[in-house]
């Protein structure tokens, strides 16, 4: 695996090293060794998958509060997204800035999103599934949100927004 650093301190995104022959390849996706040398969280707690059906639409911004932050890696197994972080520490000099990149089954990236980050993500193509592990429990009652198209973050989606949840789209504009 080759770590890549994002702008955005503590993010980066994990690229395979496949190993091919005449059967197509085969990579490690995780090494709890070689994430542990990088400072990286180990533990995993919970694994979901989404599936979007339809191009354009938009997913997120979503965190978990203290005491509930986690750590997530983010993997496009079908189709493609554009993935959005937003790093919320204060105390970062990167404050409220966002990195976006393009996760997709072909080129088989992996984006790890540190605690206090929010993420979310626009499908690029119709039935686009992503994976996600997560370092700690889905807890609702910690569950937070930034709207899509907060003046103030500047995130520029590439397409039309399509579709979006309510809940989505009523997150609460940043002060």
């Amino acid at each position: 695996m080759r770590f890549v650093p994002t702008r955005l301190a503590g993010a980066c995104v994990i690229e395979l090293e496949p190993h091919a022959d005449e059967r197509g390849f085969f990579a490690r996706a995780f090494c709890a060794r070689e994430f542990g040398e990088r400072s990286l969280v180990t533990r995993f707690l919970q694994c979901s998958v989404s599936l979007t059906t339809r191009r354009g639409t938009v997913r997120g911004l979503h965190f978990q509060q203290p005491p509930a932050a986690e750590v997530k890696l983010v993997r496009c197994t079908a189709g493609a997204i554009h993935d959005v972080i937003v790093d919320l520490r204060p105390e970062s000099s990167t404050y409220l800035q966002h990195v976006a990149v393009e996760l997709s089954a072909l080129n088989r990236q992996t984006l790890y999103v540190p605690e206090r980050f929010a993420h979310g993500f626009q499908t690029l193509a119709d039935q686009s599934e992503v994976f996600y592990q997560m370092s700690e429990f889905h807890c609702p009652e910690h569950a937070s949100g930034l709207r899509y198209d907060d003046p103030r973050l500047g995130i520029a989606w590439p397409l039309d927004v399509t579709m979006i949840s309510e809940r989505d789209r009523a997150w609460p504009l940043l002060a």
